[in-house]
């Protein structure tokens, strides 16, 4: 089994940034791949970024060069790094992992940007 909770979202406005986490526990020497995805409002999900095991990543063309995701150094938290932040990033994001063929999620973190 693998926990995983998200923090730092909140409010920005138009242009800015922040820093999304996400601590997993339980099991977590048998996580691959992790990763983030979002939900806005009558929306389905979608992926925002992700990160094998073997250090590969992939992101959301619409976050290219904006977004990053990367891995702590004590290998139980991401980060997904938000810049350059836009109204139409407003979603609730979540925390993926992927271990022993399954898909685990968190809660969600709400980010807001305004205009």
């Amino acid at each position: 089994q693998v926990q995983l909770v998200e923090s730092g979202g909140g409010l920005v406005q138009a242009g800015g940034y922040l820093r999304l986490s996400c601590v997993a526990s339980g099991s977590i020497f048998s996580i691959t791949a992790v990763g983030w995805y979002r939900q806005a409002p009558e929306k389905q999900r979608e992926l925002v970024a992700v990160s094998s095991s073997g250090g590969s990543t992939n992101y959301a063309d619409s976050v290219k060069g904006r977004f990053t995701i990367s891995r702590g150094n004590a290998k139980n938290t991401v980060y997904l790094q938000m810049n350059s932040l836009r109204p139409e990033d407003t979603a609730v994001y979540y925390c993926n992992a992927e271990a022993y063929s399954r898909s685990y999620w968190g809660k969600g973190t709400l980010v807001t940007v305004s205009s």
